[in-house]
């Protein structure tokens, strides 16, 4: 059973940055895209940004510009740089791994934007 281990959460004021890491807890073949959702409060998990093994990104239309997603394929890690936050990124974040076709999770990291 593969795990994935998030960190780099907590409370920032508006502006600031964070950077969230997620790796598996054991050595891996076979991973094809990875990938960040978030879910506020009330509200349905929406993807953030997602990587494939190539390096190719794409970003929710909220982030984009913010936020940037990247991976260490030797290290089964990936990372979300979040730059310039706002209050409306406040959410608990997931991690995801695409692994031969099945999606596995994170057990999320709360990100708190506020002054």
């Amino acid at each position: 059973q593969v795990q994935l281990v998030e960190s780099g959460g907590g409370l920032v004021q508006p502006g600031g940055s964070l950077r969230l890491s997620c790796v598996a807890s054991r050595v891996i073949f076979g991973i094809n895209r990875m990938g960040w959702y978030r879910q506020a409060p009330g509200k349905q998990r929406e993807l953030v940004a997602t990587i494939t093994r190539g390096g190719s990104t794409d970003y929710a239309d909220s982030v984009r510009g913010r936020f940037t997603i990247s991976r260490d394929n030797a290290k089964n890690t990936e990372y979300l740089q979040m730059d310039s936050l706002k209050p409306e990124d406040t959410a608990v974040y997931y991690c995801t791994f695409n692994i031969l076709g099945r999606d596995y999770w994170g057990q999320g990291t709360q990100v708190t934007v506020s002054s």
